[in-house]
């Protein structure tokens, strides 16, 4: 069992969904919007000062977890290599080296599954077409020379939306 997995992948990609299956295996989860939606921020994308106190806590949480044993995963877009350097470097004097969990979904999923959302919850905030566009064509994927990488190919059918 990997003590800390990073999921990883563009808004839609299905991350909350895969962290809650960790989380049925022992995972403790930390998600950047779940963390988001209780300072009260129901938009995206958070201005930078919002983003960088949502991840100050994540991480806080994160190293104190970990000093306490337990496995981890962090769901967020982890969207740029120095993002996720960001908490490998806040692993490292723990000795722990993440995993990240890259999940590979065809783009028209993408974009179908952010079409869909009705803004109910922190796994539901709204995105809109030209943000969604953004998102996935500013995304970095993660790469062999990164560090421990497992690409989860997603095989699924297009919902319509809502």
């Amino acid at each position: 069992m990997d003590q800390v997995i990073l999921v990883c992948g563009p808004a839609g990609s299905g991350k909350s969904t895969q962290a809650r299956s960790l989380a049925e295996d022992g995972y403790v989860v930390l998600s950047f919007d779940r963390e988001a939606w209780e300072l009260g921020r129901r938009e995206h994308p958070l201005s930078d000062d919002d983003a960088t106190l949502v991840h100050a806590r994540l991480k806080a949480r994160l190293t104190a977890l970990v000093a306490a044993g337990e496995n981890v995963v962090v769901d967020t877009s982890f969207w740029s290599r120095e993002s996720r350097d960001r908490y490998r470097a806040v692993l490292a004097p723990l000795g722990v080296v993440p995993v990240v969990w890259y999940l590979d979904v065809p783009d028209d999923v993408l974009l179908s599954r952010l079409a869909a959302r009705a803004g109910d919850g922190p796994d539901d905030v709204l995105v809109s077409a030209g943000r969604a566009r953004s998102y996935i064509d500013g995304f970095e994927r993660p790469s062999d020379d990164e560090g421990p990488l497992r690409v989860v190919r997603h095989v699924c059918r297009v919902e319509p939306p809502r």
